[in-house]
């Protein structure tokens, strides 16, 4: 596999950093080298979050990447601070939720998923995250699913087990999105 640079942005509280280390973990359970690097604002809640993942079969050896191949935004900040560093042939996810304003990119494949009225609609705002997942995956086919839920299993651990369903069906949802789009990337 070739290693993939993949920045992840948004607002503190989207699951920003928690989709970061579910992609890092993820590669540490499939056996190749995953790195997660987050960044924060000053704030926490609502302040502005990004991380940095890499993922490859070939050693890692620095967290730092100027262009990114794959770009997942969760708010307007982000897709307009991070927008430029995507190289060229690159991925970029947004959450047409809360960007709406259609955005495209030349040299990019650019898909909006509207993950927030998803996750609504499941019933969970919480999942907003894993709907994005979902979508990643679905373009990227990054990991298999049965990886991608042993690590959600391990995240949630017993306390919040009961959860389980519901990210799944939010991973699901951003598949299906996805599909019906008809947008193919990997």
């Amino acid at each position: 596999m070739e290693a993939k640079n993949i920045k992840v942005a948004g607002f503190g509280g989207q699951g920003v950093m928690m989709f970061g280390q579910i992609l890092a973990y993820s590669a540490t359970k499939d056996e190749i080298n995953g790195l997660w690097f987050p960044s924060y604002g000053p704030e926490t809640r609502g302040g502005t979050a990004n991380c940095s993942v890499i993922v490859s079969d070939k050693q890692i050896n620095s967290p730092v990447f100027k262009n990114a191949d794959h770009l997942v935004a969760f708010n307007a900040p982000s897709l307009e601070k991070f927008k430029d560093h995507v190289a060229k042939n690159g991925l970029i996810l947004y959450n047409s939720s809360l960007i709406e304003d259609e955005f495209s990119q030349d040299g990019s494949t650019v898909v909006g998923v509207p993950i927030n009225d998803i996750a609504t609609e499941l019933g969970n705002d919480k999942v907003a995250n894993m709907v994005m997942m979902g979508a990643y995956l679905e373009l990227t086919h990054l990991f298999s699913d049965e990886t991608i839920e042993a690590i959600i299993k391990k995240f949630l651990g017993e306390r919040k087990a009961h959860l389980l369903d519901v990210n799944k069906k939010a991973i699901q949802s951003g598949k299906d999105f996805v599909k019906k789009l008809g947008v193919k990337y990997a």
